[in-house]
């Protein structure tokens, strides 16, 4: 795709360079001599960056027609991502799985560093809770993550103060245990994968200028 869009752009830089030197320079009798003009680096430079400019306008132009369009045309959860300032879907689904990996990975090791990057405040508050519940009854947890066979986007909604929320579904396979402080194994299988469905869900603050989601929400 983007080989097709450098394409594209080359395409539109040479048409606009043609139109533009054609208006400049006009047409002429075959017989004619052509009037030869010399500029400077400085004028050429400021010629191009014109250019440059007005290639750019143009495609934000293009840009933001083509989303207005799809916002148009878009129903349901769809239609409220397309109306998220620079969202890219799969850039954010991807960001979505490292997410998942680090705060289980966090919230197991007793990571609140991690847990408090990623999380909002009421959530990491509830994390450090069972985190501290557990180092006084000295239980220790361990999770592995064998992987994610799915991940998908339920349901999307901003509210009337600009706050974004995303719901995604992971359903992953996981070794999940706990131990007590002898070492003892006192919930899990370490020779048992679980299939587990975990519903959570991201915010963001529109208003704000970091781009960062954070994870407000978790459910089974």
């Amino acid at each position: 795709m983007s080989a097709y869009l450098d394409i594209i752009f080359l395409l539109i830089v040479a048409v606009l360079i043609f139109a533009r030197l054609r208006s400049v320079l006009g047409t002429r009798p075959e017989n004619d001599k052509p009037e030869v003009r010399v500029v400077s680096r400085k004028e050429f430079e400021q010629a191009c960056e014109n250019m440059r400019r007005e290639i750019e306008e143009k495609m934000n132009l293009a840009s933001t027609m083509q989303k207005n369009q799809n916002i148009e045309n878009a129903e349901g959860v769809d239609k409220v991502l397309y109306s998220i300032p620079h969202f890219d879907r799969a850039d954010f689904c991807r960001r979505c799985g490292k997410a998942f990996e680090m705060i289980l990975s966090a919230f197991a090791n007793r990571d609140e560093e991690t847990l408090k990057m990623l999380t909002g405040k009421k959530l990491f508050a509830k994390f450090q809770e069972i985190i501290k519940q557990r180092t006084e009854q000295g239980i220790t947890a361990e999770t592995d993550l064998i992987k994610v066979d799915e991940l998908n986007i339920e349901d999307a909604k901003i509210s009337s103060k600009g706050i974004a929320r995303i719901v995604v579904k992971f359903i992953s396979e996981q070794i999940n245990l706990l131990k007590n402080a002898a070492g003892e194994v006192i919930e899990g299988d370490e020779n048992f994968v679980q299939k587990i469905t975990d519903v959570w869900t991201f915010e963001r603050d529109l208003n704000s200028k970091s781009p960062a989601w954070l994870l407000v929400s978790t459910k089974k």
